[in-house]
């Protein structure tokens, strides 16, 4: 008998969830349409398309732009995008970020030790990512 009480109250549970969960989705869908204006549907919009960095490069300077640098049509800023460290294109590996336009690993690297430009004090060491650890 305790079981099944058990089972029972899960099983509400377990609708009760699911059907809050579609609710919510549904409200956010029907929010995130109501603010959109009628007049501009996605892909309507002239400029969004016309306006990227390999076609305008000054696009990447302008204020409120991630970066000064143009790659694969976004603007980044090569000297700490560690997807297009240095240059477009060269990806840092786990465990490492983007310091300067070059790759450098923060959890090993005394110079940048958990982060750019972290240094660990003379005669210190840097281990995973702090300085002087253990």
């Amino acid at each position: 008998m305790a079981m099944r009480f058990f089972f029972v109250v899960a099983f509400a549970v377990a609708m009760t969830t699911s059907l809050a969960l579609s609710v919510s989705s549904a409200e956010a869908d029907e929010r995130s349409t109501a603010a959109a204006p009628a007049s501009l549907s996605r892909g309507d919009n002239p400029t969004r398309g016309s306006m990227t960095c390999d076609r305008f490069p000054r696009v990447c300077r302008a204020s409120g732009s991630p970066g000064p640098d143009c790659c694969r049509r976004q603007c980044v800023n090569v000297m700490s995008d560690s997807q297009n460290c240095g240059q477009c294109g060269t990806k840092c590996r786990f465990g490492q970020a983007c310091c300067g336009g070059r790759c450098v690993n923060v959890m090993y690297d005394p110079k940048n030790c958990g982060g750019c430009k972290k240094r660990c004090k003379k005669g210190t060491f840097c281990q995973y990512g702090m300085c002087s650890y253990a």
